[in-house]
């Protein structure tokens, strides 16, 4: 029987490390709730459209969430809601707060200046002063956000970005311009960005550039590239990357996926991180909570993962410590009762995995949760080595 639990523990360990980065590879992608909210604009003079997607835990938590804009919002918000959520449940960036702007005329919109070939052009500065002035105050008194704000935008709405972070750069922490097309009027932001980028900013500021197999952006992205890193220096986290295999209809999505992830790039933990210990992970996560306005408390899951890991090196001593931790801060969760459960059954302590094991039955049942079946079959496994025992 002591070889059988062995072996199960062992599986359980293979597979929660089975990445080579300490996310969680089996874990199913986080879910969005989406409202849809239509907005009187006065300094637009028409009425605008925004989806706003919630993170599923967010009716359940009171926590503040940051925020990312999403430029084109109805051909992004698919695939945006798929990469945040799946990085969101491996770790690599908090649950955030998706609002997908929808357009009504993305060329003036996202056009800092005017052309003759595009008659609407131009309306940069206004859809700049509609963001800081009405939506962002709309979605910060609504729903509960953080400081950290994120901008996203493709073709026009990554010139959009540039333009926003010369013109405003108090209002976003973070830019993702994916293919912008910095070419636009003689490259009018090019240039701009001579005399505009600034050596310092309140607070750091992150911005991801992408552009797929499109020769015609590559002069103006190269200059506005080494303009950065000459004006700004440190002021910008900068991040300029030619994706050749994409071409400008399908370089959106890994761009986006990258650029957060970029954005957020101090919120994974570390090895070295996890490796100290519990007091380590919650020192992580109390930083980058602080830097991002996420408060988040140490998850169970890592904290279940540190004790499995502590069983994995036969210290079960630190094992049951971290994992009793565990079910203080989480009692309503049967899975940390259960996970406590095998290192006191590991540990020859029966009596208190039997214990362990039928919280996590009892707990199981009365939340519905999906491994009860497996509670189940381990406090039963426990009682007969007791029953055992006894004899």
């Amino acid at each position: 029987m002591k070889n059988s639990h062995s072996s199960r523990i062992m599986l359980l360990i293979a597979a929660m490390f089975i990445s080579i980065s300490f996310s969680f590879a089996q874990k199913k992608a986080h879910t969005f709730n989406s409202e849809k909210h239509t907005l009187t604009s006065k300094v637009l003079n028409e009425e605008r459209v925004v989806s706003v997607y919630l993170p599923g835990n967010y009716k359940t938590s009171a926590q503040n969430f940051s925020v990312i804009y999403l430029l084109d919002g109805r051909s992004h918000a698919q695939h945006a809601q798929g990469a945040l959520g799946y990085l969101s449940a491996g770790g690599q960036i908090p649950q955030s707060i998706i609002v997908a702007v929808h357009n009504v005329d993305r060329n003036r919109d996202f056009s800092p200046v005017h052309v003759d070939k595009i008659p609407t052009s131009g309306g940069a500065d206004k859809f700049l002063t509609y963001l800081s002035d009405e939506l962002t105050p709309f979605i910060n008194k609504s729903y509960r956000t953080s400081d950290f704000n994120i901008l996203v935008g493709h073709s026009f709405g990554g010139t959009f970005a540039v333009h926003a972070l010369l013109t405003k750069p108090e209002l976003f922490d973070a830019y993702v311009a994916i293919s912008p097309a910095l070419h636009y009027a003689d490259n009018y932001l090019v240039n701009r960005s001579k005399t505009d980028l600034k050596s310092s900013y309140k607070g750091q500021k992150y911005f991801y550039m992408t552009v797929g197999d499109e020769p015609n952006y590559f002069e103006p992205l190269k200059e506005f590239a080494s303009l950065v890193k000459e004006k700004s220096g440190d002021a910008i986290s900068f991040n300029y990357t030619k994706m050749m295999d994409e071409d400008h209809g399908s370089i959106p999505y890994v761009s986006l996926y990258k650029g957060v992830q970029y954005a957020f790039s101090e919120w994974k933990l570390s090895k070295e991180s996890f490796m100290a210990g519990l007091e380590s992970i919650d020192k992580h996560y109390a930083r980058v909570s602080l830097k991002y306005g996420n408060t988040v408390a140490t998850p169970e899951m890592v904290i279940n993962k540190l004790g499995y890991y502590y069983i994995g090196e036969n210290n079960y001593s630190s094992a049951i410590t971290v994992l009793k931790e565990n079910t203080k801060r989480f009692p309503k969760s049967a899975n940390v009762y259960d996970s406590l459960g095998d290192a006191y059954e590991g540990n020859d302590q029966m009596s208190l995995a039997a214990e362990s094991f039928k919280n996590a039955c009892k707990i199981g049942k009365e939340t519905g949760d999906k491994n009860l079946a497996v509670y189940e079959k381990n406090c039963k496994r426990v009682q007969e080595k007791l029953s055992a025992s006894n004899k």
